[in-house]
């Protein structure tokens, strides 16, 4: 029997962008099976959720143009479950207000924070993790966060500097560090006491909800007021009227640095963003040229590294192409270097002032 008072905030709003043309606005990529494993990224995310957590404790933080999408990939979800942005806030707000939402239900709500587009292969580790981050959160007001343990030195991650002269699992965090550059990332590594912000969050309702108070005033009675109406046929209204005029803010700046009862356990699993085309062709198997193919049959000839994509079955010749991404959507072709990946954001202003939305 699962815990009733432990819930999930599962984050869906994201438009990634950094994976167009596949991803889009309208089908961004959570809603998709990038990785070919069957399941959407975010089946697999609630899926792996719900080993700890009731199903109907798992809420789905999202836009509200994806409305339709979710219950239509989570047959398991109800509507209630479904709590909607009638505008785009980074994730401070709409933390806030599904954590008031949560209280208001079960004032006793222990809950994570999860974003939905995350790879996480060794689910058994992830809930064994979130079980001790939820057992701490329960018997002490703190702020938790789960860190990895960095591979090398990236640069496109922001970083978590913890005490290293604790001896325990849980660990106080001393900072948190914006992304670096490559020197800097080095010198982090070095030190042996710095992780990845993977931005998982634990914390119990009321914990969560007191950081916003004493950190984020305005922002807290802004969503505060709405106590009334929350989980009621008002509380639409409540939110449309109100939630454009909340701060454009993310959990770590809003409440994470300012707060000095952040404590941080160093993940025992494997984790992917899943953030760039970069990122999956690290996940993907590979041919006898390095060449990472999906969903498409590939004739290679001096070509090697590449991430290699289409939406059906079909037939791409490559000769002499080495470290792109190349990525065939129906209306849309990319090829791209890989080196450059970071830049598809840009790409795609300047497609979209060129030819309109796509």
């Amino acid at each position: 029997m699962k815990n009733s008072n432990y819930y999930a905030i599962l984050m869906a709003g994201g438009v990634g962008s950094r994976f167009w043309p596949v991803s889009t606005a309208e089908f961004p990529k959570q809603f998709h099976d990038m990785l070919g494993a069957g399941n959407t990224l975010i089946q697999k995310t609630f899926q792996r959720l719900s080993h700890l957590i009731p199903k109907e404790n798992i809420y789905i933080l999202t836009n509200e143009r994806y409305n339709d999408l979710v219950l239509e990939q989570l047959p398991e979800v109800t509507q209630k479950q479904v709590v909607l942005e009638p505008a785009m806030r980074n994730t401070a707000p709409c933390i806030l207000y599904a954590s008031l939402k949560i209280q208001k239900e079960n004032p006793d709500a222990i809950m994570i924070v999860a974003p939905s587009d995350h790879w996480i292969e060794d689910e058994k580790a992830f809930s064994k993790n979130v079980q001790e981050a939820f057992d701490y959160c329960s018997q002490n007001d703190a702020l938790m966060t789960l860190g990895i343990k960095p591979s090398f030195p990236n640069t496109g991650y922001g970083y978590i500097e913890f005490d290293k002269t604790a001896e325990k699992v849980i660990k106080p965090v001393n900072q948190f560090r914006e992304k670096p550059d490559y020197e800097t990332a080095k010198a982090f590594i070095d030190q042996g006491n710095f992780l990845w912000n993977a931005g998982i969050f634990m914390w119990s309702a009321k914990s969560v909800i007191k950081a916003f108070q004493n950190n984020q005033p305005d922002l807290y009675s802004l969503f505060k007021s709405g106590i009334g109406v929350y989980n009621t046929e008002d509380e639409t209204g409540f939110i449309k009227d109100n939630y454009p005029k909340a701060e454009n803010i993310s959990v770590d700046y809003a409440i994470m640095e300012k707060s000095d009862n952040v404590k941080v356990i160093a993940a025992e699993f494997d984790w992917n963003d899943l953030g760039t085309w970069g990122s999956l062709y690290d996940k993907l198997d590979k041919d006898e040229n390095n060449n990472a193919v999906s969903n498409a049959r590939n004739l290679a000839e001096n070509a090697t590294g590449n991430l290699i994509r289409t939406k059906t079955d079909k037939i791409v010749v490559v000769d002499g192409l080495n470290d792109y991404i190349i990525v065939d959507n129906e209306d849309t072709l990319l090829i791209y270097p890989k080196a450059k990946e970071q830049d598809i954001k840009q790409v795609l202003q300047r497609v979209k002032s060129n030819f309109g939305d796509k």
